[in-house]
């Protein structure tokens, strides 16, 4: 029987990474007047990070955390929008009611820079 193996320290680093730029961007939306729904929801389709809401506006939100700057400018892809998206879909009835807008945004988390909030990041 072979023994259990350890963890990768590589992707145990990038999920505590991952889940301290979340925290982040939370606080950040909190700032900005947005009251935070949930955090990572699951769906078949997909994760989203952030699902939160300001007056009539529900937005999805992915959150991108890189050590720097130039790194997150690579963050987002159009495959990773389009699962977010897909996630959305299946979570729309669930957090947003007849009348609310809905959009899909993106949070990019860097250390020592303020959190970049993008606005509709997927028109799809």
């Amino acid at each position: 029987m072979k023994p259990p193996r350890s963890p990768d320290p590589k992707r145990t680093r990038a999920e505590r990474e991952g889940r301290a730029g979340e925290a982040t961007a939370a606080w950040w939306l909190r700032l900005k007047g947005w009251r935070i729904l949930a955090t990572r929801v699951r769906t078949p389709a997909g994760e989203v990070d952030i699902v939160a809401r300001r007056g009539s506006l529900v937005a999805f939100v992915e959150v991108k955390h890189r050590a720097d700057e130039a790194a997150l400018d690579l963050a987002l892809d159009e495959r990773r929008l389009a699962r977010v998206a897909a996630a959305a879909e299946i979570l729309a009835a669930r957090f947003a009611g007849p009348g609310d807008d809905i959009r899909i945004d993106a949070i990019l988390v860097a250390p020592g820079r303020l959190p970049r909030h993008l606005e509709h990041v997927w028109m799809g």
